[in-house]
């Protein structure tokens, strides 16, 4: 018979202890906080920005934009970015997919990416394709990790892993640089 009050003491106990652990689980993050769903998706996503002298630096559209409060992510579907500051070539990026950092500064693209830095009278249009790029607003700076084709008139480089910065125009290939240049064609002389 003393057994049995001992017993209900333990019984009692265990049982409050399992109830704390459940009220403690509740207690936390709220439930969407603890999964991986958006909290807000956005069709035909349109983003400017503007310089200190009220012109468009650059603007980021996407078929769709998608956020995640667990993580605070943004996921970009079919991202294209036109990068249009001052002094500075025109850029235009396009890619399959795209990941935008949270202050907006960076973004990360990735399957079949493309860059087009615009032309001039001085220069030819470039165009880069790759599988990722990183882009970081601020620096004017393109990089990849990768395998990146550029092509330029009648040249072509390939290599893996590449810096370009567009403002200075600096472009940088880091390992198996291939080139293929093409002899320009000499204009005719008249007779």
């Amino acid at each position: 018979m003393r057994l049995f009050p001992l017993l209900l003491v333990l019984a009692l106990a265990l049982l409050t202890f399992w109830l704390e652990q459940m009220v403690r689980e509740d207690a936390g993050p709220h439930p969407s906080l603890r999964r991986h769903d958006p909290d807000y998706i956005v069709e035909r996503m349109s983003l400017t920005r503007y310089g200190a002298g009220g012109g468009v630096e650059s603007k980021l559209e996407a078929a769709k934009m998608i956020h995640y409060p667990d993580d605070d992510s943004t996921e970009l579907i079919a991202p294209r970015i036109v990068q249009t500051k001052p002094n500075e070539p025109r850029l235009t990026v396009t890619a399959e997919r795209g990941v935008l950092s949270q202050d907006g500064e960076e973004v990360f693209l990735y399957g079949d990416v493309r860059l087009v830095r615009e032309g001039a009278a001085d220069r030819p249009e470039t165009r880069m394709h790759t599988s990722f790029l990183h882009l970081v607003r601020a620096r004017s700076l393109a990089r990849t990790d990768r395998e990146i084709e550029i092509s330029e008139q009648d040249r072509v480089l390939s290599g893996r892993g590449m810096e370009y910065y567009n403002d200075s125009r600096q472009l940088h290939l880091r390992e198996r640089v291939r080139g293929q240049f093409e002899p320009r064609k000499k204009a005719q002389t008249a007779k």
